[in-house]
């Protein structure tokens, strides 16, 4: 999602959020079984701890099994076997973020041919996993024409970061935030073509341009705080999942990047894992027997966590309309 971001840079060593992510199916017709695959589990690593986690389901999943991906990411696998003609769940988080070094935005990096370079070698001194985000990827694809037009911030031993750093500014601002211009199926040409998306758009073209340059690259899914205007309280459900970009770069490791804001994340940026694209990390997927048509809504809170209670803040959540029960939750 976009929002203006301050750039001032805050003494804080780290801060602790709520966050509340809801989903919502209605079906046409009653599913008589579902199963899913949920990435709604905040990821801990260097940056981010997370002190509380549940996820609510209704109807309750006869079976649920808890694992990690292929890129360690927490998941989890559930199957709804009674019939029902909703589903719905609350995944509610209480995480500490903290401060990435400065030296992500004002230290030196080797030039990018360096890094591609070593990259590309066989064998390669980089890490296993810089080398399989270097790949390509099904909503990541490589395309001749994002590569030439990534060049004009790419000139010769310019270093990755200041590189990348230009790559990101240029995406916000030549293309522009527009939610009805895609869906999560919108090819990354088309968006290349028409200059307007959302976050996931972004995100994949940025990860597209620095993967056809050679260099490796990740999707990271998570959550932004978004700032409520000047005399406006902070509403719940008003906030959206969000993604944005990390490059490998051998001084510093990963180092992320938010097209979409036009910032490097820090300490308003919650994670909930990463991939090789929007399809590794999906919050929730999966497959129905019965069901018809469906409608889908999603909303989700991001609050620090000083302004409320964690019992109290998820109370107000589930008595708002969208987890209300229907008048006919489930099938007879």
């Amino acid at each position: 999602m976009s929002q203006t971001q301050s750039q001032s840079q805050t003494k804080a060593q780290s801060q602790r959020y709520h966050v509340i992510h809801e989903t919502l199916y209605r079906y046409g017709a009653p599913v008589s079984l579902s199963q899913h695959l949920l990435h709604l589990t905040p990821r801990p690593f260097d940056f981010q701890r997370t002190l509380h986690h549940q996820i609510e389901i209704l109807p309750a999943p006869m079976e649920r099994k808890e694992h990690l991906d292929w890129f360690g990411n927490p998941s989890q696998w559930i199957t709804v076997r009674q019939p029902h003609a909703t589903l719905r769940l609350i995944a509610a988080s209480t995480v500490d973020v903290l401060a990435r070094p400065l030296s992500w935005r004002h230290a030196g990096s080797p030039g990018w041919e360096t890094v591609a370079a070593q990259l590309a070698a066989f064998p390669s001194s980089a890490p296993l996993d810089a080398q399989e985000f270097a790949l390509p990827s099904p909503q990541a694809p490589l395309l001749e024409e994002v590569r030439q037009w990534a060049l004009s911030s790419f000139t010769p031993r310019r270093p990755l970061l200041s590189a990348t750093r230009h790559l990101m500014a240029r995406i916000h601002g030549e293309f522009k935030f527009d939610p009805k211009a895609s869906t999560v199926s919108t090819p990354l040409a088309e968006t290349f073509k028409n200059r307007r998306g959302v976050c996931q758009d972004f995100s994949h073209l940025m990860i597209s341009a620095l993967r056809a340059l050679g260099l490796a690259a990740r999707y990271m899914s998570g959550y932004i705080l978004t700032h409520p205007a000047p005399g406006k309280p902070r509403l719940i459900g008003a906030d959206a999942s969000h993604a944005w970009v990390a490059v490998w770069c051998p001084d510093n490791g990963w180092v992320g990047f938010d097209p979409t804001n036009n910032c490097q994340p820090d300490l308003e940026h919650a994670l909930l894992g990463w991939g090789r694209d929007f399809g590794d990390v999906t919050p929730m997927r999966g497959v129905i027997l019965g069901g018809s048509s469906h409608k889908v809504e999603v909303q989700v809170t991001m609050m620090p966590a000083e302004s409320r209670d964690f019992a109290e803040l998820l109370e107000d959540v589930k008595k708002r309309s969208l987890v209300q029960a229907p008048e006919e939750d489930s099938a007879p």
